[in-house]
């Protein structure tokens, strides 16, 4: 039998579906899109995402193909993205996504899910671009409720394409994935002719340093990949009052480095990385945000500059997840159709950042930069694999999150 493929390609989180051969009955989904989310619910989905983060982030480091590699992504495209596809999973296709998202089904509806997405990506999308868009197959047509609620609440643009000429789909999906990242993101593999539905979910953030780095302080240094490998990087430098911490609990120093709006970037630098990985939580962030409000001290920094881009296919990821149904014979996707069975494919996510003396520039890409010059001061030198994020600054989303290996790479 000739299959079907539903794409949901997440401008860093690709999620493709192929349709299998029986129809399943579907049930009503109950949205409220007028209804406001109380905060309690909206917290809940927050500290979900943030879960999510750094479960998502052990897998990827864990993987063996992750060895002496970058590590870089955006929980909350990922999230929004998978969320999105919550939308039109049934049964225990949708509690597995639940799950596997840290949704407490006990305690959050379908509809308290969209609903904080509606207010997480409309927040966001004052300050950094990001939303996403529906192609659909001239000749496939999803459930209007499928479709309202994705515009409704996941701030959906919607297409109309020939998926039967591959080529010319897949250029019309670059064009607009480039138009919404500045570039950033350009190139997609080509899409299949069997593809009926193509789910883009982009983020793009352009940070400007509250107090920019000197271009005339930033030489040549070493950076330490391993106990016997250094390599030379361009290395940013400043002395500045900035905010930082020292957690003795997990050996890791902290620096804080703000924006020019309501966005930050964190930089730790353990003392082992493993120890830092294993232990690191939600909790930790909050705490340490918290606590460098009240401590602002001198310091020399010094920060790399550099540019990173990763993909990753992560089917296999989210299945030892938990997410196994949806790629396989069990899945339940009828929420998104009548009349045929849907089943991921896969899930690709692609990221680049740039960071130099002005700021960071991430499509689901993330950059850090940071310098110190003087020989007066205490001194944090990023010289050898340490982790960065980007958060709001009242930590109640990750943005982007990755691990620094070597800045020539």
């Amino acid at each position: 039998m000739v299959s079907t493929i539903l794409v949901l390609w997440t401008f860093l989180t690709v999620i493709c579906t192929a349709r299998g051969h029986q129809p399943i009955a579907q049930a009503k989904q109950a949205t409220d899109l007028s209804a406001d989310i109380s905060d309690d619910k909206l917290l809940l989905v927050s500290s979900a995402n943030k879960e999510f983060a750094f479960n998502l982030y052990r897998k990827l480091v864990a993987h063996p193909s992750a060895k002496g590699q970058h590590i870089f992504f955006s929980p909350i495209s990922v999230s929004a993205a998978l969320a999105a596809l919550s939308v039109g999973a049934r049964g225990a296709t949708r509690q597995q996504l639940f799950h596997t998202l840290d949704f407490n089904s006990s305690q959050l509806s379908q509809t308290d899910v969209n609903a904080s997405f509606l207010k997480i990506i409309g927040s966001m999308a004052f300050k950094i671009s990001q939303g996403t868009a529906v192609f659909v197959d001239n000749l496939f047509t999803p459930k209007p409720d499928f479709l309202h609620v994705l515009k409704q609440c996941y701030f959906t643009e919607g297409f109309k394409i020939d998926f039967t000429n591959p080529i010319e789909s897949t250029n019309t999906i670059n064009r607009y994935v480039s138009g919404m990242t500045s570039g950033k993101i350009t190139q997609l593999k080509n899409l299949d002719p069997s593809t009926v539905l193509y789910l883009l979910s982009y983020i793009y953030f352009k940070g400007i340093w509250a107090t920019p780095f000197d271009p005339k302080l930033t030489t040549l240094d070493l950076f330490r990949v391993t106990e016997t490998i250094e390599v030379p990087v361009p290395m940013m430098r400043m002395e500045a009052d900035v905010e930082t911490y020292y957690d003795e609990a997990i050996a890791t120093s902290v620096l804080h480095l703000p924006f020019n709006n309501s966005y930050s970037m964190l930089l730790l630098l353990p003392d082992t990385m493993a120890t830092l990985e294993n232990k690191i939580s939600p909790a930790h962030i909050t705490r340490w945000l918290q606590r460098m409000k009240q401590r602002l001290e001198e310091y020399k920094i010094s920060v790399p500059m550099f540019y990173m881009k990763t993909s990753y296919k992560l089917n296999d990821v989210l299945a030892e997840m938990g997410m196994a149904d949806m790629f396989g014979d069990h899945a339940n996707l009828s929420g998104i159709a009548d009349g045929q069975k849907l089943v991921v494919s896969e899930v690709v996510h692609q990221a680049t950042l740039d960071v130099d003396e002005t700021g960071a520039t991430a499509a689901a890409a993330t950059g850090v930069g940071i310098s110190f010059f003087s020989h007066t001061a205490p001194e944090l030198k990023f010289n050898r694999p340490f982790i960065v994020m980007i958060t709001e600054v009242s930590a109640e989303n990750i943005i982007f999150m990755g691990k620094i290996v070597n800045p020539n790479i």
